[in-house]
């Protein structure tokens, strides 16, 4: 098994820790330096690298992008398949099983069909593509973390009661952690964990609802950030470049890393120095 895969599954043993999402080789390093024990990709991050919006990258780009990240740093890579990028089982166990060979160490399968009237896959069939990435995963012999995404808060479908249905299916059905991104209130957050309980939880914090101990006395294992660091970027480059476009000057450049520290963060020597 990929010692990556084996420290990976140890994160998800115990204690809480912080799974930060990357969106191309620079910013995978710049996080592992400052001393993240994992990283995962994020959809919309890679997606908007490449000029295009969240779920509008094809497999293939998906697949290419797993590969650089899993090749470009010395720690475990969790990959956000969206949708496992088909709809029926069959395609979804292929996909996962090609997603499983790019040397990443932990792969999610939403619930979402990016479809506004029917946001959510129907139960049964939802439940039939968690079974399916599991038997390609057993069947990989990779042995990467699976983790059961139910999408109902982020896509119009904020049922509480219907997501824990949902996510203790995925547990049942093989998944090795669940994940419902959107759920923000600390009730919410505990009935989750103990709903699907003892397996691991991931929740997504993107702002300033909760912090990282808050959630771990809650039980809650894993935390990521999704686009949240890649939207931080962009959100530096778009004022800087606004003011540039509207005003004509640059005082938002002022405030900028320096050349030498910027280097400094790519510097092998030195990465830990910022911890």
């Amino acid at each position: 098994m990929n010692p990556h895969v084996t420290e990976f599954r140890r994160l998800h043993e115990g204690g809480c820790f912080v799974l930060p999402n990357p969106w191309d080789i620079g910013s995978a390093r710049v996080l592992v330096g400052l001393g993240f024990q994992a990283v995962a990709t994020t959809s919309a991050g890679v997606a908007w690298s490449l000029g295009r919006r969240d779920n509008e990258i094809s497999l293939e780009l998906a697949l290419a992008h797993l590969r650089t990240i899993a090749g470009a740093v010395d720690v475990p890579v969790n990959a956000d398949f969206e949708d496992g990028f088909a709809g029926e089982p069959i395609s979804v166990a292929a996909n996962i099983r090609a997603a499983a060979e790019t040397g990443i160490a932990g792969v999610s399968i939403e619930d979402s069909t990016g479809k506004p009237a029917e946001p959510l896959y129907e139960f049964a069939l939802a439940v039939e593509r968690i079974k399916a990435a599991r038997r390609a995963i057993d069947d990989s012999a990779t042995g990467v973390l699976l983790t059961g995404r139910s999408e109902g808060f982020i896509a119009g479908r904020p049922d509480l009661a219907e997501t824990i249905r949902r996510l203790t299916a995925y547990a049942d059905a093989g998944a090795d952690c669940l994940y419902a991104p959107g759920v923000r209130t600390m009730g919410d957050i505990s009935a989750i964990v103990s709903a699907v309980a003892p397996k691991p939880v991931n929740v997504l914090v993107s702002t300033d609802f909760a912090t990282v101990s808050q959630l771990a006395d809650l039980g809650v294992r894993r935390i990521s950030v999704g686009g949240a660091l890649a939207r931080a970027a962009w959100t530096g480059f778009l004022a800087a470049a606004k003011e540039i476009a509207s005003n004509g000057t640059f005082s938002a450049l002022a405030r900028n890393i320096s050349v030498p520290e910027l280097n400094k963060l790519f510097d092998p020597m030195h990465r830990h120095d910022a911890c």
